[in-house]
């Protein structure tokens, strides 16, 4: 996650409230800090006056705000859970295990988004729609083709050669379709005429 090259950044946080971040000799708020941890900067929050750790209840406080925006990732269940594990025995075993399972879910992130695209890729509807376009596309070219005069060389020749065999298939393909349709349609007259 965070590079370890870089130096970690002292935000001081004031009785104000108020975030101020040393490396840039700025003031910050919990969105900017949210985005550093996104990309990995590594930061420490101390209290002004004291000097104490806090950066703990301050990342609380960001997963407070983002959860409030709607962006929720905790489960109601899982955070029961949690709770019901504070003053229990294995509390002292419980931040381990978490921080061993989200680095084992950062270290898959890639290859749980590769499955997750291709079980997209591989979803027959999904499917469906992309051949849909392609053909929308075959269709958009097709029609810009009569827009543009031709030039007469053997590409042009060979490309109209290609899109009368094309559409000669497409037009055998109607046929059928519209033969299926009258066969239904007749099954289903004889099936209304018995009833």
């Amino acid at each position: 996650m965070a590079d370890k090259t870089e130096e970690t950044i002292v935000i001081k946080k004031y009785a104000n409230r108020r975030l101020y971040n040393t490396e840039k000799s700025s003031y910050v708020t919990l969105d900017h800090l949210a985005e550093m941890v996104r990309e990995g900067r590594d930061f420490v929050v101390t209290d002004a006056k004291s000097g104490e750790d806090i950066t703990r209840s301050v990342l609380t406080q960001i997963i407070f705000e983002e959860e409030s925006k709607g962006h929720n990732m905790l489960p109601t269940k899982f955070l029961r859970q949690l709770i019901g594990l504070y003053g229990d025995s294995v509390q002292g075993f419980v931040p381990g295990y978490l921080e061993a399972s989200m680095e084992a879910f950062a270290k898959n992130q890639d290859s749980l988004r590769e499955q997750m695209h291709g079980a997209a890729s591989g979803n027959p509807a999904m499917a469906g729609f992309e051949a849909l376009a392609r053909q929308n596309m075959e269709w958009f070219d097709s029609a810009m083709r009569m827009f543009v005069p031709s030039t007469g060389n053997a590409a042009d020749k060979a490309e109209s050669a290609r899109q009368n065999t094309s559409q000669e298939a497409s037009d055998v393909e109607l046929g059928d379709l519209k033969a299926q349709l009258a066969q239904m349609q007749d099954q289903l007259s004889k099936l209304v005429d018995k009833s």
